[in-house]
Parts: C-alpha cells; sequence; structure tokens
C-alpha cells in the first residue's frame, strides 16, 4: 500500500472565511489509516471548521478537502464513516434498540446489534427510550450509532463529555479494539488526558492555523519544565528563590518543584537535605506541553474568527 493509499483523510493548504472573518488559514492535516489523530485546541481555535469540512457540510474557499481520494460530499466516501458529534438530536419517543436497528439498516455490512451494544456498553438499555436516559447514557448510545456501520473512519467529537471515569475507560478500551481492526479515528477533545491514552498523533490548532503535529511524545518534548517531587525538610519558600526554579511548594506531605534544570536542582536539593528521600523527577505532562505551545501561538488580526470549536 502506498502512502496516498494511507491517507483517509487530508486537508492541504485550506483556507475557510465567513466574508472577511478566516476560520481557517491554510491548514493542512493528514489521517492515516488505522492511527487515531487527535485534534487539540482552544475554543475557537478552528477544530469544529476543519471537521465541518472533512465531513462535506462546508466547502473550503482555497485548497483540497479530501476523503478517501475522494470531495467528502460523495456517497462512496460518505458511507464508509461513522461520525459522533458533541451535539446529537435524535428522536427521544423512540427506544435504543430501535434507534440502533434504524441507523444500522443504512449500511450494507453492519455489525450485528449485539456486538454494537456490547461494545458501546448500552446492553441494558436496549428497551429504554432515548429521552429518558442521562447525557452520559445518551453519549454512549450515539457512539454505538457510530460505530454499527463499520467505518473505516470514525469523527469523534468530545466523545466522553458527561461519562463517569468508568465509563471512560471502557469507551477508550472500544476505541482501541476499532483501532486494532483497522479502523481510523479523529478525535476532538478537551481532556488532555484521553488524548495521551489514546492518540498516535495529536494536531494542535491555534487562531485557525496548525501549529503543531506529532506524537505525543514529541509534543511534550517542547517543554523543558520537569517536576521534581520529594520528601523533604526544605523550606519552599526558600527552593523556590532558587536558579532555574519557577515554582516551589508543599503538598500532601511532599516538596514539588518545577524547573527546567531538573539535574542542577536535585544535586543542590541532595546536599541541602542529606534526610531527603521518595525522590521523583517527570517530564512535563501534555496539558503543560498544550498550555505553551498555545500561549506560543502568534495572535492574529482583529478580523480573524474566533470560531466557537
Amino acid at each position: 500500500m502506498n502512502v496516498s493509499e494511507q491517507v483517509v483523510a487530508r486537508l492541504a493548504g485550506v483556507e475557510k472565511r465567513y466574508g472577511r472573518l478566516t476560520a481557517l488559514d491554510r491548514a493542512d492535516l493528514q489521517l492515516r489509516r488505522g492511527e487515531l489523530l487527535a485534534l487539540l485546541g482552544p475554543n475557537g481555535a478552528g477544530k469544529t471548521t476543519a471537521i465541518s469540512l472533512l465531513l462535506g457540510l462546508l466547502r473550503a474557499d482555497v485548497g483540497q478537502v479530501e476523503l478517501f481520494g475522494h470531495d467528502p460530499q460523495q456517497i462512496q466516501a460518505r458511507r464508509r464513516i461513522g461520525v459522533m458529534l458533541q451535539h446529537a438530536e435524535l428522536p427521544g419517543t423512540l427506544r435504543v434498540g430501535e434507534l440502533l436497528r434504524l441507523t444500522t439498516s443504512y449500511y450494507p455490512a453492519p455489525r450485528a446489534e449485539a456486538e454494537s451494544a456490547r461494545m458501546a456498553g448500552i446492553e441494558d438499555l436496549l428497551a429504554r427510550p432515548y429521552a429518558k436516559l442521562s447525557g452520559g447514557q445518551q453519549r454512549r448510545v450515539q457512539f454505538a450509532l457510530a460505530l454499527c456501520g463499520r467505518p473505516e473512519l470514525l469523527f469523534l467529537d468530545e466523545p466522553t463529555v458527561g461519562m463517569d471515569i468508568e465509563t471512560r475507560q471502557k469507551l477508550w478500551a472500544a476505541i482501541r479494539q476499532l483501532l486494532a481492526e483497522g479502523c481510523s479515528v479523529l478525535l476532538t477533545t478537551h481532556y488532555l488526558e484521553e488524548a495521551e491514552a489514546l492518540a498516535d498523533r495529536v494536531c494542535v490548532m491555534a487562531h485557525g492555523r496548525v501549529i503543531h503535529e506529532g506524537t505525543v511524545e514529541a509534543l511534550r518534548a517542547r517543554v523543558a519544565a520537569r517536576r521534581i517531587r520529594c520528601v523533604s525538610s526544605m523550606d519552599a519558600g526558600v527552593v523556590g528563590r532558587w536558579p532555574a526554579v519557577s515554582e516551589a511548594e508543599h503538598r500532601h506531605g511532599r516538596l514539588h518543584v518545577t524547573t527546567d534544570a531538573a539535574e542542577a536542582v536535585v544535586r543542590r536539593l541532595l546536599d541541602a537535605d542529606p534526610l531527603l528521600s521518595e525522590l521523583e523527577v517527570q517530564r512535563a505532562g501534555l496539558a503543560e506541553a498544550f498550555t505553551e505551545l498555545t500561549r506560543e501561538a502568534e495572535p492574529v488580526s482583529p478580523d480573524t474568527l474566533r470560531e466557537v470549536a
């Protein structure tokens, strides 16, 4: 399989404007077969516009948009996708099983109803009216509807909003199963730990532009800060005034230090406190890397659209 066949969705030099306002500014994005790409960015970054273009709901003003090598509005491309948008309106009077059977009937080779229900964890909800479900339960039903057609590409827009931790982790397991089957996933999420747990690559957007694309590790490596945690009698105020220390505090019986010169600070801590114990040094998490990267993004002109994503 050549590189072009591996790319299932693509934006190339895409611009999208609303009058004088620019929602996407020369955006490039590629999603390959069998991978999960997390599309991250603050509200107004352009994520929703990018997804709407790939779904064929909008047309680009400049550039190319492709879904399986086709125009996203063509039926041969659209029948190969599954979609779980952040906001969905479904007939509230229909029972969950009826919704699942109705959606399944649209596809030539769908999953069995029982399999879709199991993967989404809704086996106990099939007889209940959709309107009577909680928000988290409705999201699980929407996930089942998105995967029931055996999509080759699954769009998941904030899929775990309203779910508890246990349910979220079960959905993560189902997503991993889909990836193992060769399905590609485009995920948008404000839960950065979700992107860190699932993504093969992350694409960070700000002000309508792609400002970073690569692995989670590559994104984290952009931040020099390290976190030091230890049991120490050192005064946090004193440590906080050391060179290269940006923050120091005692929390839950431990000294927490943030620095971009971890080796030097650790040596000084060990020299200053011979009784220091339980020493840990951690790299910055995805949240810190994301925050620093978006903070560094150049501001745009006042007439640039901050589209609600």
